[in-house]
């Protein structure tokens, strides 16, 4: 079975729907034979030319820009030729379908296809092509879609950090300062005649101390980053009419959910995602805790569970007018008990004390746990959003911050305890060094893992290479 990398591949590279530009795409090793069918003749090597893209009869599909990217020069690596042309749908298929049947007719002087086996690239081929030969790494390549899919202009700046390679340049430091320290490892292990300690000649111990203290730093900047892409799940969770929907308006700046006096009104989910200083809060409002015969309530408070026990963050929504009430008291202190129960440590719950402002001040109980706010004036808003981000674990430096993914920071983690465990291996000296070179391998695996590079026989010939050993 031929490997279908090698297969030139074509696609339309812009989003779907209509447009006044849409670009059709090709990539394959050798492209020269197809130029001219599709564009009346030869073009100059990344020089954009406007003329007419031709259809099987010589007549013109379309008119627009088309650019060639001879290899190695491209986005892929490979051959690229860009058609640019009106942004239609149908204008945009036609192009695609012309570039099929042109690949496939045979080239009047050589008589042979004139770009065999063309088909419509799988979605994110042309990144993976890229990947492949070479042009950027793993974390590069995730980073163009993070940039699509941003929600936020700081999720936006940051990905573009992480295409520019920065996030790729921290971990390859990192992966440089392991190599070193496995070098020193197998180079003690593999020469015991020699009589030259390594480790300690080259301060082995200080390059892992500093080690560990920039990957903490890259750590700190991922964590950032894969909350700036992800954001986090924030729950509003009380009894009926505590204002869990006047809240979910009132941080989201409209009309979302239906605001009524009526206990039980809210019976189903409402969502929204909402930025507070660029980061996404996806903010959920559920139906009033309480003991209910109405099957629907029911079925909404079961649904309410539902996103409480999937929350990052629960806000325990309390009124202030009825907080003296014994009943209502009770009804609080069973929601806190099955909170308790259902929720794993981690998650935390901030208590909110919500209507403030219908309160008098003479009547305002001593201070709180929590935050006391109004969701209908605003008074106490902008507390509760810088608390979302300290629950978050948000620090504002986003211009240190690249956009990494839930797996990055899982890897940097592996990373982490594979250096601790070193260091213990490495403070016993000759007792354990095979157990701290194979911490320290399984330690650049995990970083591999990032950006998708760097095997064993790479450390084979950095050892050889840059470590002179012999007699």
């Amino acid at each position: 079975m031929l490997d279908r990398n090698s297969d030139p591949i074509v696609a339309i590279a812009t989003a779907p729907g209509r447009g006044a530009v849409g670009i059709v795409r090709i990539s394959g090793r050798d492209l020269a034979p197809l130029v001219p069918a599709l564009c009346g003749r030869n073009l100059r090597p990344r020089e954009a030319h406007y003329l007419p893209f031709l259809d099987g009869s010589g007549g013109a599909v379309d008119h627009g820009l088309a650019i060639h990217f001879p290899a190695p020069n491209s986005f892929t690596g490979e051959d690229v030729l860009e058609l640019q042309a009106h942004g239609g749908p149908v204008v945009l298929q036609l192009l695609v379908a012309r570039c099929l049947e042109a690949a496939a007719q045979r080239d009047p002087i050589t008589a042979q296809a004139r770009l065999p086996g063309l088909r419509v690239a799988q979605p994110g081929e042309f990144s993976q092509r890229a990947f492949l030969n070479g042009k950027m790494d793993l974390a590069q390549a995730e980073a163009i879609a993070d940039l699509i899919d941003a929600s936020t202009e700081a999720a936006a700046r940051s990905a573009s950090r992480s295409l520019s390679g920065e996030f790729s340049r921290e971990i390859h430091g990192l992966r440089d300062a392991l190599i070193h320290l496995r070098m020193l490892a197998e180079a003690t292990l593999d020469f015991p005649e020699e009589e030259i300690d390594f480790l300690q000649k080259a301060d082995a111990s200080g390059q892992l101390v500093k080690l560990r203290s920039t990957l903490e730093t890259v750590q700190r900047r991922a964590r950032q980053g894969a909350l700036l892409r992800e954001g986090i799940k924030v729950v509003i969770a009380g009894q009926p009419n505590a204002g869990k929907s006047s809240l979910l308006n009132a941080l989201a700046g409209a009309e979302l959910a239906i605001v009524s006096s009526v206990a039980g009104t809210t019976r189903d989910v409402v969502a929204q995602t909402i930025q507070i200083h660029g980061v996404p809060v996806h903010v959920v409002d559920t139906a009033g805790l309480r003991e209910s015969s109405d099957e629907i309530e029911q079925i909404g408070i079961a649904r309410a569970w539902g996103q409480i026990e999937g929350a990052d963050a629960i806000l325990f929504l309390h009124d202030l007018t009825r907080s003296d009430a014994s009943d209502y008291a009770a009804g609080d202190s069973a929601i806190a008990q099955m909170l308790a129960a259902k929720l794993p440590e981690s998650v935390p719950v901030l208590h909110i004390w919500n209507k403030v402002d219908a309160v008098p001040a003479g009547r305002l109980a001593a201070p709180r746990e929590g935050i006391s706010l109004s969701a209908k004036n605003g008074q106490g808003l902008e507390s509760l959003r810088d608390r979302l981000l300290e629950l978050a674990g948000w620090q504002s430096v986003p211009e240190g911050v690249y956009l990494a993914r839930a797996r990055h920071v899982d890897a940097l983690h592996k990373v982490e305890d594979h250096l601790a465990l070193a260091a213990e291996h490495l403070a016993l000296q000759d007792q354990r060094l095979d157990l701290l070179a194979e911490e320290l391998r399984l330690a650049q695996m995990a970083l591999n893992e990032i950006t998708g590079e760097f095997g064993a026989d790479d450390l084979l010939g950095v050892i050889f290479s840059r470590f002179c050993i012999g007699k």
